[in-house]
């Protein structure tokens, strides 16, 4: 009875973990820090940034927001999420609609008390993050284009957090930006793709739903050209050290996702080139060490 219980337990402890896609927010936070000590505050010393309390209650503060964001989500796209990922709706249906609704209210009311340690800024900031949030999830993701654009613009936002915070204005910032919003856009289009039988049933309209997988095709084509322009700049204009083999290898994985793209006609296929794409987005998190090593390894040891 006690060890079932247990299993009980983590059971519930895993489906909660699904729901609020825990690697996820693990893989903002990483993000957050990395791009706090070696982008926005690099002229500071490691210690100082890591341990100011300012950019942990940020830091916090959207983690919290976004695992409120996956509930709301997942809670309006329980029914969708029944035909495009069944196993994964299995387990996250261990834990209550009512459960999730009230995990939500109380992560996001914890968001706004760590922002308001901060100032009062950061508590409107988030409260319209909050808000931008659910408003996406109730209505503005059943639309083609201003969903995309929406879900690409959100995903960014907790950068804008410590980017307010640091006020650091410089060009290769917002180069930096438009490359990982690009490289967003597309994740979120070939979840569309991915995602049709679901959106189809519960009549979504998203941009393969509406304009088709052709269509679809064509514009993640003309967004992955789109990449090579930030990158470029990046290249060419700005010191980035040993990130540039970061830049070339994307090229490369890039190439090689519009190939697989134009042969692509099944769920399957679409979910491994989402896949290239979140890989993409994850080795672009460390590889900002690389813009320079030397800095890295005497700021560390």
């Amino acid at each position: 009875m006690f060890r079932r219980r247990h299993k009980h337990l983590l059971l519930k402890f895993f489906s909660m973990f699904s729901v609020v896609r825990g690697y996820n927010i693990l893989m903002v936070v990483v993000a957050q820090y990395v791009t706090a000590v070696y982008i926005l505050a690099h002229e500071k010393p490691v210690r100082e940034v890591v341990f100011d309390l300012n950019l942990f209650m940020l830091v916090l503060a959207s983690s919290a927001t976004i695992a409120g964001g996956y509930i709301i989500n997942n809670f309006y796209d329980s029914e969708k999420d029944l035909i495009n990922r069944p196993q994964k709706s299995m387990l996250d249906r261990l834990i209550s609609q009512n459960v999730k609704l009230s995990f939500y209210f109380v992560l996001n009311l914890l968001a706004v008390i760590m922002a308001s340690y901060v100032s009062f800024k950061a508590v409107i900031f988030f409260a319209l993050y909050i808000f931008a949030i659910w408003f996406y999830s109730h209505k503005l993701k059943k639309l083609p284009f201003v969903g995309n654009l929406t879900s690409a613009v959100l995903t960014i936002t907790p950068f804008f957090a410590i980017f307010m915070y640091y006020q650091n204005f410089e060009h290769v910032i917002f180069v930096h930006a438009t490359y990982l919003f690009l490289i967003i856009s597309m994740r979120e289009l070939t979840k569309d793709l991915e995602n049709i039988p679901g959106d189809l049933v519960q009549n979504y309209k998203t941009i393969p739903v509406v304009y088709g997988e052709r269509y679809s095709k064509i514009m993640l084509t003309v967004l992955a050209m789109l990449t090579f322009v930030p990158a470029y700049f990046l290249l060419t204009r700005y010191k980035i050290g040993e990130m540039y083999f970061f830049f070339y290898f994307t090229m490369f994985l890039l190439s090689v996702f519009l190939v697989l793209l134009w042969n692509s006609e099944s769920t399957k296929h679409y979910l491994i080139l989402h896949n290239i794409l979140k890989f993409i987005i994850f080795s672009g998190v460390f590889s900002v060490l690389l813009i320079d090593v030397d800095l890295v390894l005497n700021r560390l040891f």
